[in-house]
């Protein structure tokens, strides 16, 4: 089957890489990284009040949980889902109590997504239009809102180091606090590590980790493993990848006593993510396997079925495009409702 993802391989480059139809402008690149030095470095340099404190939750309800979970299947009859593997999640976990509904891109640009397509309050306005729709669809489910923010981003520029990647400053993502804020909304960091990798990227970010509302997202499409430019081919991680992310989230779960992290790994081809059942589940961390393909409903529900329904880890995500899921006929993106026919249903939104 033939995917329509040509268009994904450089979402986020900048304009010496937009080859891509919904992609011709990046943010401003950058020979010096601006976020630096050592996880203690970096938390030093933080503000006080972003450090967070520790928090009480009251115990999980296994039998809700349970029970929430089948619902969610769907009536799904292949075995597969709801995932019986793993254990509970600590208390203060999100899933799958409400389904995330958010908002993806970067302040720079208008080209990455709608989070930084529109002006703040415009964006917070639709956002808060969103949902209230899916609230509507799945009255069952609460909704709770995000923000996900690109804050590593893949880029046509080698820079200094020939990693092909720009940090985003910490008053980006400052400033997306910031707006979350307004809406009571989550906030996921989103990393693409090009030509240099999760184990370098992540712990820089460890003073936002650390804080009970900030979530991280790991995008496989552009982590070059064999030295390739990002937007020259589809990149990759394996599961060992995503268990060194979900063991260091662990950690700062269990250092700052936090409820857990939820970990997003995009996907829409197989290769993108190797030795799925391999991946470690934790009570600390809920890993969320996000359907990041655009294309026509009938395109899309091929590239869950076989990446994300066949291959079960824990939860679900799905992405929608407000431009680029148009562009062919039957030009529709799906709606909640019909999201929600999904077997299983995602458990959290992502809308670009």
């Amino acid at each position: 089957m033939k995917f329509n993802n040509t268009s994904m391989l450089a979402p986020l480059l900048l304009a010496s890489l937009s080859l891509f139809t919904h992609c011709s402008e990046g943010p401003k690149k950058s020979d010096k990284p601006t976020v630096s030095g050592t996880p203690a470095e970096a938390a030093a340099a933080a503000p006080a009040d972003t450090i967070s404190k520790k928090t009480d939750f009251p115990p999980i309800d296994k039998k809700l949980y349970d029970s929430i979970n089948v619902r969610h299947a769907n009536g799904d009859t292949s075995g597969k889902w709801p995932v019986k593997k793993g254990p509970y999640p600590l208390p203060g976990a999100v899933l799958p109590f409400k389904r995330v509904i958010a908002y993806y891109g970067n302040l720079y640009s208008k080209k990455m997504g709608i989070l930084g397509e529109l002006p703040p309050n415009e964006m917070l306005a639709k956002l808060k239009g969103e949902v209230k729709h899916w609230e509507k669809a799945d009255p069952k489910t609460p909704v709770q809102p995000a923000l996900h923010y690109i804050c590593v981003v893949a880029q046509g520029d080698a820079g200094k180091d020939g990693k092909y990647r720009y940090r985003m400053p910490f008053k980006q993502i400052d400033s997306v606090l910031t707006i979350a804020k307004k809406i009571n909304a989550l906030v996921f960091l989103d990393v693409q590590v090009a030509l240099s990798n999760i184990q370098t990227e992540l712990p820089l970010l460890e003073k936002y980790l650390s804080m009970p509302h900030v979530h991280f997202g790991m995008d496989p499409e552009f982590s070059m493993k064999d030295g390739s430019k990002p937007g020259k081919k589809i990149g990759t991680y394996d599961a060992a990848d995503i268990n060194y992310v979900s063991g260091y989230l662990a950690g700062l779960v269990k250092k700052n006593g936090l409820p857990p992290k939820m970990l997003v790994v995009h996907r829409f081809t197989k290769k993108m993510v190797t030795n799925t059942p391999g991946i470690k589940l934790r009570p600390e961390v809920q890993v969320i396997m996000d359907m990041d393909g655009w294309g026509e409903p009938e395109l899309k529900a091929g590239t869950w079925r076989y990446f994300i329904k066949n291959e079960p880890v824990q939860f679900t995500g799905y992405k929608l495009f407000y431009k680029n899921d148009i562009k062919k006929a039957p030009h529709h993106m799906l709606t909640p409702e019909e999201v929600l026919k999904y077997k299983p249903q995602p458990n959290y939104i992502q809308y670009q």
